[in-house]
């Protein structure tokens, strides 16, 4: 079975900082891979990178076949949710649909299909700048998925909204990947990671990669001993 995403020793330097220092995995078809890390590893930066938005300094990233430094063709099956707002804030729900929409070149039965999909009716009308953040969350995927893309890349999707958009997104991701949808994906709650096939954990600019269940258990191994060194276990 091919990969989907090829990365192969790659290197990224922000100024003085090394932020990768030549780090090397693939993702199969219907897999997802977990980006973990704490704040600063460059979990969000390799994100960008798969999707070229970001420039790398060396190495070499693929998707679907495609060297993405000498083209942008694989950005037509592909799927993007960033942390910061991706939508027309001044702009409705619906426009914002419609736009993309006509963007991707995406029939408009797809987006009747997302409005219900991700529950959106009764926000269609509203800016995007009012909506509360698990709202925008499920448009940021409707609008990412508008296209039907093979590889989708979503950064820290679930952190920090309501449990009702959380529920719906998680249910959707897992279909994506029963579907055989590729999928990256950042977190940092292994709480809410039920959908990863593995996980990538950055660290000091170098890379693991554990199985889920695997990475479970450094977690838990790694909050021990950092309870322990800061004393909380003391009476």
């Amino acid at each position: 079975m091919e990969p989907v995403i090829r990365v192969n020793n790659l290197v990224q330097k922000i100024g003085r900082k090394i932020l990768f220092k030549g780090i090397s995995f693939e993702v199969l078809p219907g897999e997802c891979l977990g980006i973990f890390g704490t704040r600063g590893a460059g979990k969000t930066s390799l994100a960008h990178i798969l999707a070229g938005v970001d420039r790398f300094t060396s190495g070499q990233v693929e998707l679907l076949g495609w060297n993405i430094r000498k083209t942008e063709k694989f950005k037509r099956e592909l799927g993007l949710v960033t942390q910061e707002c991706s939508m027309f804030r001044d702009m409705t729900v619906i426009e914002n649909l419609d736009f993309i929409a006509a963007l991707k070149k995406a029939p408009r039965a797809n987006v009747r299909e997302m409005i219900e999909r991700y529950q959106l009716q009764e926000y269609l009308s509203k800016p995007v700048a009012v909506l509360e953040i698990g709202v925008l969350q499920r448009l940021s995927l409707a609008c990412a998925l508008l296209n039907r893309p093979k590889v989708l890349i979503v950064d820290e999707i679930v952190n920090d909204i309501d449990l009702y958009s959380r529920s719906l997104i998680l249910k959707e991701l897992k279909q994506f990947l029963a579907e055989g949808g590729t999928c990256v994906s950042t977190f940092s709650n292994f709480e809410i990671c039920d959908y990863v096939n593995k996980v990538a954990w950055l660290e000091g600019g170098e890379m693991s990669l554990y199985e889920l269940e695997a990475a479970l258990a450094e977690w838990e191994r790694q909050k021990k001993f950092y309870t322990e060194q800061s004393g909380c276990c003391h009476a």
